[in-house]
């Protein structure tokens, strides 16, 4: 057995110290030699990510926002904080301009939904804010300037929210405070698709809305410079799907059809959740 010298003996011990020492120097000069945009694209990933968007939602007539509730509890549960106020439905100038003062309450980004009448309030309250991100239009009115919820009938006949299905109560000032009429509220706001008596509860609990704000003209669209997101309720008995196909390809909205009535928040929530989702995600 023959034994090393000491000379073979030292070069066998810092032969790894070597290698180590050459893989370190080369790690350091690879390191120096990385592009500004590679170091720009590290240091991206390393940030932290965009805030989620605030989800506001925004009921129509004959409604309130506790019929959101299953939606709610889902974006929640997803983390995204949600409010849904109160509309007044009292004129479509005048909500709108209580949801625009709204919205500037919200920091961050905002992705603005409205069911029905809704839909006529964020077209006019989110023009000119910038922090909000998308539209999601729930079989709404997404109206063109100069239009009225009212013309929208008369272009797209078949509604049956007709005259004779509404209750007019006098208002002190003038004009008045229109409900659906109990026996028609399971056919024009649900197709049916409820329980007489889910009906006859949401009917009894229905928030009025005054008759102006469906004659009131509508002005420039937030549709026109902020992407929008569409729910067309194939079965809807309120606005007629023709009108909501219409709508939703004037403002070149991404947009799904669910066999639904116009509450389709309530018959349809998965539905309803999943198109929030895709336009808060994008």
């Amino acid at each position: 057995m023959t034994s090393a010298t000491p000379m073979t003996s030292v070069r066998a011990h810092l032969r790894p110290t070597a290698i180590v020492a050459a893989a370190a120097s080369l790690g350091a000069g690879a390191l120096l030699a990385l592009p500004a945009s590679a170091a720009q694209a590290s240091a991206a990933q390393a940030s932290p990510r965009a805030p989620k968007p605030t989800i506001v939602l925004v009921h129509g007539a004959f409604a309130d926002a506790s019929g959101l509730d299953t939606v709610i509890r889902r974006l929640q549960r997803d983390g995204y904080r949600v409010i849904a106020p109160a509309n007044p439905l009292r004129s479509l100038s005048g909500d709108s301009a209580y949801l625009k003062a709204l919205l500037k309450t919200v920091s961050g980004p905002v992705v603005l939904v409205g069911h029905s009448y809704g839909g006529a309030v964020i077209t006019n309250a989110a023009t000119g804010n910038a922090n909000v991100k998308a539209l999601v239009y729930l079989a709404a009115y997404a109206l063109d300037k100069g239009e009225t919820v009212a013309s929208i009938g008369t272009k797209f006949p078949g509604s049956h929210l007709t005259p004779d299905a509404l209750n007019q109560v006098p208002l002190t000032g003038g004009g008045a405070d229109l409900y659906i009429k109990p026996d028609k509220f399971r056919d024009v706001f649900l197709s049916n698709r409820l329980s007489a008596a889910r009906a006859a509860v949401l009917a009894a609990t229905q928030r009025p809305a005054a008759a102006a704000g469906f004659a009131e003209v509508s002005g420039t669209p937030a549709w026109k410079t902020i992407p929008s997101w569409y729910l067309v309720a194939r079965q809807d008995h309120a606005i007629p799907p023709a009108a909501e196909r219409s709508m939703a390809k004037r403002a070149k909205a991404h947009t799904v059809e669910v066999n639904a009535p116009h509450a389709v928040y309530l018959t349809d929530p998965g539905a309803v959740t999943r198109l929030i989702l895709d336009a808060a995600k994008r």
